[in-house]
């Protein structure tokens, strides 16, 4: 009883989290606001000294209203209609007015963080009857309350980077009440860009010119309609601030915060050293240059939101030299406060910073090292997802808090992890809910590689970040069920979740850089299993994809059905290999048949990515597969892809023999050990026919089989008698009803005449509804061992697919028995 208590309150729980804050409908409804009425907006009105970056989202929102529509929205400063949509900030004139005369709350927002309410307000100006009004306790609250609101009317946080199609609207209503997502639970929520060759570099270089202000802004705009607030930038050639001098600017208005990565001190990347450094980056021989370094660095960010990452790392995210002490590294830190303190003219702590435990910097926190209790501690995963270190539960508090980086992306041993999403949402949530529940609250972030094909663990991570005491482990797959109906409607949510969380499931088995023909065993079928279990959840993705409306097909592509085929096609590969490998090494001529697998399903790996570069979204996406991911050899990737090794045995005519297993021998027809024909008519295979492998039949079929037969080498393992069933093609007695006939004999014995179908009288039955003709002849053997089956046809128009010998265990089967080649 207790259990079915609890399931069905996480039910219900998890219900109430996806449906909770729904303030949008597309009827017409009494008593609620038109938001879009018979193909209209409303009008939204502003406050003439509105925030730039809360301007730029306002602006958003009139093209969504239009994307949604067909129809443009007016900006207004100045009240001029009856009903309006009133966006503003609490300090702005225009919501203070409201505050004033008591129409908004007070309390609500006053003293919040990034906090927004949306309520629908009658008569909150002279002139307007009625309004919706969206209002933040900051310039991030109303942004937040901005892009919620286009959420709901069917705009996809992802419409630009998955090419997430808006559904049209007549009409929009909203209804009464007051709604919000409250504060959020960790202060800064981020994403890092990293490992950023050769994808999304080369993608940002041809679309943008490079890591500038014009890429930026799309990915602002996506971190912010994820209601994200926190970035570190791409940095493996970059330098943030120095590539475009509007990167830092634009960042600070749209409302970002700027970090930069863990080993990178003071708002300076690493490409700002290697470009503008003096001497080497050591503190022990260079320090005057390093603090004027860092000095510049704080000058240019000193007027903008950031989170200062301090400390020191060797160049190029390496350890510090041996000789680093931690005396040195808080020498260090000290003397970094300082110039921050210099820079800005206020107390080091008024300034957020974050030190980053990466790596050895853990172990010299665990040898004692410590800073300022102002600083956030940045906690770290392995690398992999597994979380490293965690503060005591009884540990005293820190001003500054804790925060974690997090991994879905990486580059170093044993694999690189570059590729593909293998971060299945219950592994994330189980290590971020660890993450939460031990304090850790100031600040998360994670490595999210080229951005793309993150998508969904991107949005996952950032939605717990907001609460993560909404999510528990029963609601997890209703929160993938609701991003799939954000992205493709409701009508194919649930399959398209079930695909998407299953082949991230899979992908974390085992990462597809790591994965080898080793990886799996042939042990209880274990290769072949997962081989299936993934070949048929890329036929489920397929047939999903046939099923939607064809606006969704570029979204579908990115998001499930190309991650999902390329990483079935890579089991399919590798298991190939591993089968070609197998057989090798016996000697069987069947390793040649994976052979030609592995080489196929290469070539279609490349296919695959050809598409997503060159056709789906109509190149949009061009590089953003290239990284490579087949052809391992150490941690790092090679420079190009390397086919796996294959291994072909020599095929030799005449050296079919087959063995008897299991009280039974199987052979295809066309595995014949000698085929004769020594007349005028010859041997023809017809690859593909019929219900297995193919069939064999004799050319010219005008003509009468002459001094033709096929013989396969056979081995009994006792003498005595066996029965012989030919099963033929459903020919039918087409030469005057006289039936066609073949002679067969073991071992050159007298031969037995069989007409198969000569009693055929155009009466339905079993060869119409399983198509094949079953012709069977008694033998006696006198002795075991080796013998020779030997089949003479005797007219024309035969076609044998294959051969069965039943020598007392033969079962029943629509397909034969499997082949007993030795």
């Amino acid at each position: 009883m207790k259990k079915v208590f609890l399931f069905l309150y996480f039910s219900i729980i998890s219900l109430l989290i996806s449906a909770a804050d729904t303030f949008v409908i597309f009827t017409p409804a009494d008593h609620h606001f038109p938001l879009i009425k018979n193909g209209k907006p409303c009008s939204i009105l502003m406050d003439i000294n509105e925030d730039k970056g809360v301007k730029m989202a306002i602006d958003n929102l009139q093209q969504d209203l239009l994307n949604v529509c067909d129809s443009q929205s007016e900006i207004n400063t100045k009240a001029s209609d009856k009903q309006c949509l009133l966006i503003g900030t609490l300090q702005t004139p225009l919501i203070q007015k409201l505050i004033v005369s008591g129409k908004i709350d007070r309390k609500e927002l006053e003293g919040k963080n990034e906090k927004y309410i949306l309520q629908v307000v009658t008569a909150p100006l002279e002139g307007v009857d009625e309004a919706l009004v969206i209002t933040g306790s900051d310039k991030r609250g109303t942004i937040y309350g901005i892009y919620e609101l286009s959420k709901q009317i069917g705009v996809s946080p992802w419409y630009w980077w998955a090419d997430v199609p808006v559904k049209k609207q007549t009409d929009i209503y909203i209804k009464p009440g007051t709604y919000t997502d409250g504060e959020p639970k960790v202060e800064y929520r981020g994403i890092f860009l990293n490992d950023e060759w050769p994808c999304l570099g080369s993608w940002s270089q041809e679309k943008f010119g490079g890591f500038n202000s014009q890429f930026y802004k799309h990915v602002f705009e996506l971190v912010l309609r994820l209601k994200g607030n926190f970035m570190w930038p791409a940095m493996w050639a970059s330098a943030f601030y120095d590539d475009d001098p509007q990167n830092g600017e634009l960042a600070n208005t749209m409302g970002i915060v700027m970090g930069t990565s863990h080993h990178e001190p003071m708002a300076l990347a690493q490409q700002d050293w290697k470009r503008r450094g003096k001497g080497e980056w050591d503190y022990n021989h260079n320090a005057k240059e390093l603090r004027n370094f860092w000095t510049s660095g704080m000058e240019r960010v000193k007027n903008w939101e950031t989170v200062v990452t301090v400390g020191m790392r060797g160049d190029g995210d390496e350890p510090m030299s041996e000789g680093a002490n931690i005396s040195l590294l808080e020498n260090i830190v000290k003397d970094q406060r300082k110039i921050i303190e210099t820079v800005t003219k206020k107390k080091a702590k008024n300034t957020p910073q974050v030190w980053a435990l990466y790596k050895e910097v853990q172990d010299y926190y665990d040898k004692g090292m410590r800073v300022p209790d102002d600083i956030t501690l940045l906690l770290c995963d392995d690398n992999w997802g597994n979380v490293r270190k965690l503060p005591n539960l009884n540990e005293k508090p820190r001003s500054g808090g804790y925060g974690m980086y997090y991994h879905f992306d990486y580059v170093g041993a044993p694999r690189n992890s570059k590729w593909i999403n293998i971060s299945p949402i219950p592994r994330v949530w189980e290590q971020m809910n660890l993450t939460y529940e031990y304090g850790v609250r100031k600040l998360w972030i994670v490595n999210v590689g080229d951005l793309k094909p993150m998508e969904y663990p991107i949005t996952f991570f950032l939605d717990m970040a907001w609460n993560p005491e909404k999510f528990n482990a029963q609601n997890l797959q209703r929160h993938t069920e609701d991003f799939c109906a954000q992205q493709f409607g409701e009508k194919y949510a649930k399959e398209a979740a079930r695909i998407l969380s299953q082949y991230a499931k899979y992908n974390r088995r085992v990462t597809p850089e790591l994965l080898n023909a080793q990886t799996y065993s042939f042990h209880y079928n274990e290769w072949e299993r997962v081989v299936n279990e993934y070949n048929l959840l890329a036929l489920d993705a397929h047939n999903l994809g046939f099923l939607m409306p064809a606006s969704y097909k570029d979204a579908y592509d990115q998001l499930i059905l190309f991650p999902v085929q390329a990483c079935a096609n890579l089991y399919n590969m590798y298991y190939a290999q591993a089968q070609n490998q197998r057989l090798a090494a016996e000697q069987k001529t069947e390793a040649n048949r994976w052979a030609d697998k592995v080489v196929a399903c290469y070539e279609r790996d490349s296919l695959l990515t050809h598409y997503y570069h060159k056709v789906m979204s109509k190149g949009k996406w061009n590089h953003l597969m290239d990284q490579v991911h087949i052809g391992y050899t150490s941690w790092n990737n090679p420079p190009k892809q390397i086919m796996p090794k294959i291994t072909r045995v020599p095929e030799q005519a005449g050296t079919y023999t087959f063995i008897e297993t299991n009280g039974y021998i199987s052979i295809e027809a066309e595995h014949f050990t000698r085929a004769i024909a020594e007349g005028e008519t010859t041997w023809n295979l017809i690859p593909d026919f019929g219900k297995t492998l193919s069939g064999v039949t004799t050319l010219p079929v005008t003509k009468t089989p002459d001094k033709m037969c096929l013989e396969y080498d056979i081995e009994i393992e006792k003498a005595g008698s066996v029965e012989v069933t030919l099963l033929l093609a459903p020919t039918l007695n087409f030469n005057d009803n006289k039936g066609l006939r073949y002679a067969i004999c073991l071992d050159g014995d007298k031969e037995q005449i069989i007409n198969f179908n000569g009693h055929y009288q155009g009466e339905l039955g079993k060869w119409q509804a399983n198509p094949i003709i079953e012709s069977r002849s008694n033998h006696l053997l006198a002795k075991e061992g080796k013998h020779t089956l030997r089949i003479r046809p005797l007219d024309p128009g035969i076609v044998i697919e294959k051969i069965q010998i039943n020598t007392g265990g033969l079962q029943p089967s629509y397909l034969g028995a499997p082949e007993t080649l030795k």
